[in-house]
């Protein structure tokens, strides 16, 4: 199914311009976009709004003026949108060009060397990967610092090498005073796809041509879980990777993926209305519909279907995102990455001095029960790590718990907080 989401307009326009504008479902946006998507979304607003009323000879010369104008507003919305967001766009990268002056800069300021040799990146500052491994090294130290701040702690740095090219980052900070587990890891691997790794990128739509059954490949990316101590601040997930495969002529597919989400214990109105408003406002910097269309995915990625329920209360996920082109998908991708700090911190600090009662304890357990059997069951980027020759288990289950719980036939009391809790992941909402 399709749908779209119309911004900027008034809600009277709003109504008449429903029949104009369609919306895309994360199943129209999940497999290959350059393919199924080959313009940009933002156009779609002007250019479908101006020539998407199609009115019957028959209708009123009102009901066709009213359809007229709103086309117009439409057309007008998309054009000022698209050259307000060029121009924010340009901004930013001119920014990037300014920090990419000295490598070696940045990388001081990162919790580790890169995985990849300095002077190589200093070689091709411009190059996709270079610039993404900075991205994810930088978004690593940045969190990390936040987070050690504010538990008082130090993460344990290790570093590590996959035999078959690449290696990691893995930043852990484990018994904290506000955190149990608080997991940052960062990975650059190469290589080649495996059948089973190849299998799985065709059942996403991937047309794959690889050489005497070989495909070299690069991925690289970010991955985060913190699991608190205390019921009442909320565990919070991000991932943030990039990914090219080398088909037998030479050419190369590329994409990016990730997204940031929440799963509370109890439903907080204020928390999840700072934690999606932070996402929104980094996605409508690029395009008004993202924020929608990847909290919709969102919540249909992080759903545990054999309990019926999503894993918390979402926020945004997307995946084989390969348009408009390379340089707006990493600047949207930047530009989420750089919220994982203000989305979360100002919720952590919030609830420092929360009390909680043994039963409250007690609950987060079963939760932190039902999170477990998401990563192991269905996460994607758990599957492909396990899948994938030399990768560093440690570093993939890192997302798992110190601690976790399951009752048999567990139902919380009717009209109970808990109760609350589980009716919002049965029936996800709205919230900004």
């Amino acid at each position: 199914m399709a749908a779209f989401v119309l911004c900027g307009v008034s809600s009277a326009g709003r109504s008449a311009a429903r029949h104009l504008l369609p919306v895309r479902t994360p199943g129209a946006l999940s497999s290959t976009w350059g393919a199924r998507q080959p313009r940009r979304l933002a156009s779609h607003l002007g250019a479908r709004g101006a020539a998407g009323g199609r009115l019957k000879s028959t209708a009123l010369v009102g009901a066709a003026g009213a359809a007229v104008a709103v086309a117009t507003c439409v057309a007008a919305f998309g054009h000022f949108h698209t050259a307000e967001m060029a121009s924010k766009v340009e901004k930013e990268k001119k920014k990037e060009e300014d920090d990419e002056e000295d490598v070696m800069k940045r990388c001081a300021r990162f919790m580790s060397l890169p995985v990849t040799d300095v002077q190589v990146l200093q070689q091709r500052p411009r190059d996709m990967s270079t610039r993404m491994e900075l991205l994810i090294m930088e978004t690593q130290a940045e969190f990390c610092r936040a987070l050690e701040e504010v538990d008082g702690g130090t993460f344990r740095v290790d570093r590590w090498q996959r035999e078959e090219g690449g290696g990691g980052v893995s930043c852990v900070l484990q018994d904290g005073k506000v955190f149990e587990k608080a997991g940052v890891n960062v990975s650059v691997v190469f290589g080649h796809l495996t059948e089973e790794a190849a299998r799985q990128m065709r059942s996403r739509g991937k047309v794959l041509k690889g050489k005497d059954g070989k495909l070299p490949f690069r991925a690289m990316g970010v991955s985060s879980v913190i699991h608190p101590k205390n019921p009442h601040i909320p565990t919070v997930h991000f991932n943030y990777r990039y990914f090219e495969i080398e088909e037998a002529d030479g050419s190369k597919q590329w994409w990016f993926g990730g997204g940031t989400d929440l799963t509370p214990v109890y439903v907080n109105q204020a928390d999840a209305l700072h934690f999606h408003s932070t996402l929104k406002e980094a996605c409508d910097k690029h395009d008004p519909q993202y924020y929608s269309t990847f909290k919709q995915w969102c919540d249909n990625y992080f759903y545990i279907k054999h309990r019926g329920e999503t894993r918390g209360i979402g926020g945004i996920f997307f995946d084989d995102l390969d348009a408009p082109s390379q340089e707006e998908a990493f600047t949207f991708v930047r530009s989420c990455a750089r919220t994982v700090v203000p989305c979360y911190l100002p919720i952590v600090r919030k609830h420092l001095q929360d009390t909680f009662t043994p039963d409250e304890k007690d609950w987060q357990q079963v939760r932190r029960g039902r999170y477990v059997e998401f990563n192991l069951v269905y996460d994607r980027g758990v599957k492909f790590g396990l899948a994938t020759p030399g990768s560093r288990i440690e570093s993939i289950l890192m997302s798992l718990p110190l601690t976790a719980r399951w009752e048999y036939m567990h139902e919380p009391a009717k009209g109970s907080r808990e109760a609350e809790m589980l009716e919002v992941l049965r029936k996800p909402r709205t919230w900004v």
